[in-house]
């Protein structure tokens, strides 16, 4: 159970569009306080589904294999248990192997090329656990062997942003935490 002072609105005080989204993160997540928060502001609400996943996770330059690969990695670690459920059914149904997604938390493991362990380095770079991280020459390099320039500022970019998410939704106490969560 999840136990937050920031109050949520009720299923059916929401609009349309996020009574289904509701639906969506409860069957695949186990919960949708985020959504039942959002319901305060459903600008923001729209721009995190429009703006944020339909345009930049799902439309961008990037392939979407690789950004999920990211987040389920940042999920791993940060040890978000809602994020968890939803990122491994995504991760599945973008086509990661179900041997990638079950040894997400081993980097090195040998199931995972050169680009995927290059895009997990990014993520980590990312993690809310990297506090003086930078963006060091060799994993460039590694990055660039698979993606342009472009698609490695997506990835850090989305990284960054799905990182910061997770941060305020910790703070905000509106997900589920793994036993492994430091947060």
């Amino acid at each position: 159970m999840i136990d937050s002072i920031f109050p949520v609105k009720d299923k059916s005080e929401l609009s349309e569009s996020m009574q289904r989204a509701f639906d969506k993160s409860l069957s695949r997540r186990g919960e949708a306080k985020l959504i039942s928060a959002m319901g305060h502001s459903p600008a923001l609400f729209d721009w995190y589904m429009d703006d944020f996943y339909k345009k930049l996770f799902y439309e961008g330059s990037a392939p979407v294999i690789y950004k999920e690969l990211g987040r389920l990695r940042l999920s791993e670690v940060h040890g978000c248990r809602s994020c968890n459920r939803g990122n491994r059914l995504d991760a599945d149904s973008a086509g990661l192997s179900s041997v990638k997604i079950a040894v997400i938390g081993d980097a090195e493991h040998a199931v995972f090329d050169a680009a995927d362990k290059a895009v997990i380095e990014l993520a980590d770079l990312m993690s809310l656990h990297a506090h003086r991280g930078r963006l060091s020459q060799p994993l460039y390099d590694a990055l660039a062997v698979h993606f342009d320039d472009g698609q490695i500022l997506e990835l850090g970019l989305v990284f960054s942003l799905l990182a910061g998410m997770a941060h305020f939704m910790f703070a905000f106490d509106m997900i589920e935490r793994e036993d492994n969560c430091r947060l």
